[in-house]
């Protein structure tokens, strides 16, 4: 059976317009136009119309944004060169990059796949229920080494370099995205809210950069390791226009 350029054996595929390298749509951005004619973050793919998708860092982005690269990408992906670029669009991406990851632990805290506090996750590591863990940018790391280890007694991998992720954004920031008190540590016990919330995780931490990605993490969801993010990072949280409120 054949496959269109867009198909392979694992699915879907997109090309970023900056390097031509290809990926799934769920590691990539989609950029579509507003109805004015303004080019904007369309994370969730939802936007009617030609879209154009992009796999870079944000420091790569704004690189291409200032040498004009990006404008010459985007008028070959919309054939048209009636758009604008808004200035501040890395700025807009990492806010709908954010919210996307935010209202995800929230929807998976109220669907009772995600745990919080420190008690409650080391039972379930322990138990090997747990498929993964994740720290506040301002969680002690005592607190946080005592999770891992409970984590790798439980999933039989002592030894090993098993942690949880330290996430870019503060106690704060969290227990309001899930509606909760005095979020510091999080632990997921289904294996695909694992995978969905790695998803939108890894976009977002993609999109902000290597420079903030130094703690090594592995879930037991994704079998390898993946770098983390330490330190706190400015949480963008007022509200942005993006494609998905045209619709």
């Amino acid at each position: 059976m054949r496959t269109s350029p867009d198909e392979t054996l694992d699915g879907p595929t997109r090309s970023c317009i900056l390097t031509r390298d290809r990926a799934s749509p769920a590691a990539l951005v989609r950029l579509a136009l507003s109805p004015d004619g303004q080019v904007l973050p369309d994370v969730r793919a939802k936007a009617p119309g030609r879209g154009a998708w992009i796999g870079v860092t944000r420091a790569k982005l704004e690189t291409a944004l200032a040498k004009g690269k990006l404008k010459g990408a985007l008028s070959r992906a919309f054939k048209t060169g009636d758009f604008a670029i808004p200035a501040d669009l890395p700025d807009l991406i990492t806010a709908a990059l954010t919210r996307n990851a935010l209202d995800r632990l929230g929807l998976e805290a109220r669907s009772g796949t995600v745990l919080t506090g420190s008690d409650k996750i080391a039972d379930a590591a322990r138990s090997g229920q747990l498929h993964a863990l994740y720290h506040a940018a301002d969680a002690a790391e005592d607190g946080a080494r005592k999770l891992a280890q409970a984590w790798r007694v439980g999933s039989d991998t002592q030894g090993s370099d098993l942690r949880g992720l330290a996430l870019p954004a503060g106690r704060t920031i969290l227990s309001l995205a899930l509606g909760r008190e005095n979020v510091v540590h999080i632990g997921v016990i289904d294996r695909l809210a694992a995978a969905r919330l790695g998803e939108a995780l890894d976009r977002w931490r993609h999109f902000i950069g290597p420079d903030l990605n130094s703690v090594p993490c592995e879930t037991a969801s994704q079998g390898a390791s993946a770098p983390g993010l330490s330190g706190q990072s400015p949480m963008i949280e007022p509200a942005v226009t993006t494609h998905e409120e045209f619709e």
